[in-house]
């Protein structure tokens, strides 16, 4: 029985999505290496973006992949801790602000 949704396995099997339709699969490949090659941004900071990506929204194979590339490109764990709480503070900054249509809600039922 498998002890979690998420197989770990299954990030080694994200090349065989193209299988189904290799035009699309090859598509999305080279726009995705091409989007993670050095431009203005260094590979290193666009794999620290990544890993901050991937926690705010939720994707454990995303999570997996940046933290082992971002090790392999010299990011420290001190490093991506701290991009983990700039992506929470994001996320939960989004949660807040939208609080304000509640308020603007109640202040129009109330009013």
């Amino acid at each position: 029985m498998q002890k979690t949704y998420y197989d770990p396995a299954d990030l080694k099997k994200f090349s065989k999505i193209s299988e189904w339709n290799e035009t699309l699969g090859e598509k999305f490949f080279d726009y995705y290496n091409s989007v993670f090659e050095a431009g203005k941004l260094t590979e290193r900071e666009k794999s620290l973006i990544a890993l901050a990506v991937s926690h705010t929204i939720q994707c454990p194979y995303c999570i997996d992949a940046y933290t082992g590339d971002g090790l392999q490109r010299g990011i420290t764990k001190e490093e991506m801790m701290e991009a983990l709480h700039v992506a929470s503070a994001i996320r939960g900054g989004a949660s807040l602000v939208h609080g304000v249509q509640m308020m603007n809600k109640v202040n129009k039922l109330d009013g």
